[in-house]
């Protein structure tokens, strides 16, 4: 029974960091599916994927719910949990069309309307069958669906396009480090925001920074102040084009696009948050 538990592991990882958005709860689901699974009556299982992908999509909502409710006591903004992606290593979930941008606008889903979400469109199952997983009426999920993908109606703006992802960073990074307002200001969408989850543990701002001005005053500050101390490597955030930024402390950054323009800019400094980047210095 291990074997085959083994064998539906990353796609049971990936849909559970759908749902609840980070690795460390991810794995907590996977390993209560888990022990269920070992205890589970083997005559009863006739499809092990379709059951254990029952069993995480309910434990994982079940999380949700259960992080929802604690959400008022963490610190500042909270983001997703950024995932290191590009090589064989460190590729231990699926990522596949899940930027942080989209994983971001997910929050503003109801559990089980995330859940219908995310076994319909990244895993393609029919209605009744999640209507099973979820024990909910097959009408009922495909209500929870439509409202699901109105409240997301904003993710089908964002841009893919690796290139455009890297030149519109690597910009955004160049002419902040250079103070060029001019420059910012054209890679910049008028209504960008910045999102910066330090999880209390290192000060990035309690707040999000909202309009174009805004941002461009934040990022010269601190990139006029960091200079010195900063180093910036490019990489693979949740499949996308991202940077591992070490200084006074050290993050991931990535970016959603919209028109052309830099729509987003989200900053994960929590340490607790990057433990699939490797240690600092690594």
């Amino acid at each position: 029974m291990t074997g085959e538990f083994l064998a539906h592991r990353r796609m049971l990882l990936g849909l559970a960091y759908r749902l609840v958005g980070t690795v460390h709860d991810a794995e907590d689901v996977l390993q209560e599916a888990y022990l269920r699974w070992t205890r589970a009556d083997r005559s009863e299982v006739t499809e092990p994927r379709r059951y254990l992908t029952r069993v995480v999509a309910r434990l994982a909502v079940d999380a949700l719910r259960a992080r929802q409710a604690r959400r008022e006591e963490y610190p500042g903004t909270w983001l997703p949990e950024p995932v290191h992606t590009g090589d064989a290593v460190h590729d231990v979930i699926d990522t596949s069309d899940l930027s942080v941008a989209v994983l971001h606008l997910m929050e503003r889903l109801t559990p089980p309307q995330r859940a219908v979400y995310v076994l319909r469109t990244a895993f393609d199952l029919p209605y009744a069958e999640i209507a099973a997983i979820l024990d909910r009426g097959e009408e009922d999920c495909r209500q929870l669906h439509r409202r699901a993908g109105a409240a997301l109606a904003g993710r089908v703006r964002f841009s893919t396009d690796p290139a455009q992802h890297a030149r519109l960073l690597d910009g955004f990074v160049a002419a902040a480090r250079d103070g060029d307002v001019e420059r910012l200001e054209r890679l910049l969408h008028e209504d960008v925001v910045a999102w910066n989850d330090g999880g209390g543990k290192v000060r990035t701002g309690p707040n999000p920074i909202r309009g174009r001005a805004k941002v461009i005053r934040f990022f010269t500050a601190v990139m006029r102040r960091h200079a010195a101390v900063v180093t910036i490597v490019p990489t693979g955030v949740n499949g996308e084009y991202g940077l591992l930024v070490d200084g006074l402390y050290r993050y991931a950054m990535c970016v959603a696009v919209v028109d052309g323009r830099i729509h987003d800019v989200f900053r994960v400094a929590n340490p607790a948050k990057l433990s699939t980047f490797g240690a600092p210095g690594s």
